[in-house]
Formats: C-alpha cells, sequence, structure tokens
C-alpha cells in the first residue's frame, strides 16, 4: 500500500486531499499541528469507512516536531511516496497589505509556508527516496505569481492585495523550482499547485468546493515518469493546459 503524509490535513483542502487519496487506496498520514484535532479527523474518516491513515502531531514551524513526527512514522513505514505540503498560514488578522503588515506577520507566514515546508521536505526525504516514484507536491497560489500579480488585466488584479501570503507563496514558489532542480536527475517529481479559490475557513467560505480543489493538489501527486517536475500549476487560472507564470 503506497503511502502520503499530507500536512495540515486535519481540515479544509488537506483533510478533502485525504479522503481521496484513502479512496483511491492509499495509507494517509493525517499531520496536524494540534494531534487531538488529528485524531478527530482520523475518526471521521473511519465513521466513512476509510480506515487506513494515522494521526501525527506535526507542527511545520517546530524542528522538534518535525523530527518527532519522522521518527514515528518510521516505525510504520520504511518509505514515502507522496509528500504534500498542505499547511499554511495567511500571516495574521486582515488586512494583509504591505503597507500595514508588521514584521511579526511576515515572520510568521515565512516560518509556516517557506521554512516549515523546506524543514519538512528535508526531515522526510530519506523515507521518500524509499520509494520508486517520490512525489512532491508544494500547495501555493495565484496569488504567489508575480506575472499574474503585476498584471493591469489580470481578472483579480484589483479584487485583493495579500502582501504578507503573497510574498511568502512567491517564495515557496521559487524553493519548489531549486528542489526540482537539486532532483533532476532522480525519480523525484516536485511541483506546486494551485488549487483555486476554495470555500474554506482560510477564505471565510469564499470560492469553489473543497473537493475540486483536492483534486487540483491529487492529479499532480499522482503524476507518471512522464509527467513535469519543477512547475506551477493552476487549474482554476488556466484550465487549457494549467500552467500558470510565475
Amino acid at each position: 500500500m503506497k503511502t502520503v503524509l499530507i500536512t495540515g490535513a486535519n481540515k479544509g483542502i488537506g483533510f478533502e486531499t485525504a479522503r481521496q487519496l484513502l479512496q483511491k487506496g492509499f495509507f494517509v498520514f493525517i499531520g496536524s499541528r494540534d494531534l487531538e484535532n488529528g485524531l478527530k479527523a482520523v475518526n471521521k474518516l473511519n465513521t466513512e469507512g476509510l480506515t487506513h491513515s494515522h494521526a501525527i502531531q506535526l507542527d511545520v514551524t517546530d524542528p522538534k516536531s518535525i523530527k518527532q513526527a519522522r521518527e514515528e512514522m518510521g516505525k510504520k513505514t520504511e518509505s514515502l511516496d507522496i509528500l504534500i505540503n498542505n499547511a499554511g498560514i495567511n500571516g495574521g488578522n486582515p488586512p494583509y497589505t504591505t503597507l500595514e503588515a508588521t514584521n511579526e506577520e511576515y515572520l510568521n507566514a515565512l516560518k509556516t509556508n517557506v521554512i516549515g515546508v523546506a524543514d519538512v521536505t528535508k526531515t522526510f526525504l530519506d523515507l521518500l527516496r524509499g520509494s520508486e516514484q517520490p512525489r512532491i507536491v508544494n500547495v501555493s497560489t495565484s496569488v504567489g505569481s508575480l506575472a499574474l500579480q503585476s498584471d493591469p488585466k489580470w481578472p483579480a488584479y484589483s479584487y485583493a492585495k495579500y502582501g504578507v501570503y503573497a510574498v511568502s507563496k512567491a517564495a515557496l514558489n521559487m524553493y519548489t523550482v531549486q528542489l526540482a532542480y537539486e532532483l533532476r536527475d532522480t525519480n523525484f517529481k516536485v511541483n506546486a499547485v494551485c488549487p483555486g479559490l476554495t470555500k474554506t475557513d482560510f477564505t471565510f467560505f469564499n470560492g469553489g468546493e473543497v473537493s475540486v480543489a483536492a483534486n487540483r493538489v491529487i492529479k499532480y501527486a499522482l503524476i507518471n515518469q512522464d509527467g513535469p517536475t519543477g512547475g506551477f500549476f493552476s487549474e482554476e487560472t488556466n484550465p487549457s493546459t494549467d500552467i500558470i507564470p510565475w
């Protein structure tokens, strides 16, 4: 049975991604900053007949928590097929504009959305190397696209400016490019995926269905060896090819 670790999987897109991968026959490790919330998520999945999941306490901003999560997973599996870096924050309280953001808000967003992703990925890389076709999906956003955010013709140009969040996700995109490059001569596939504006507590329940968003993430978690690596994809923004500009 193939395995997947999803950070921030106790709710929202992460939880729905876990549900759909369980339905596809994966064993899913539910990463949750609060273990109790992770256990509740597992119990909910169990009631749906999806019993191959395990909650792991995983705070991506805490190196000790990440190390302990790796040790716990190592007792249950010798390899990891998919890592989905889903955990993310917007950085603080709205508005999230650069003129009003505080140092603390920038640091919080970067700790979770960039440094946390890098730390989790590095820590679990040995387990991923144990897979024949390891996949890493970094959940990003079109808000992190420099090209789109600077284009007055883009429909969302005047919709909102999430300065702190956008800065952190743009940095995540660059991390994705660098990681894919360093793993270019391996079987790894590493991509950044925008799930689209989705109805979760993160967006104050504005947007599309969470099932659609999860499916967009899973699409790149399950790509074959002919699939892309080092790419940035958004089905919502570009339905024809998914490819969007950096």
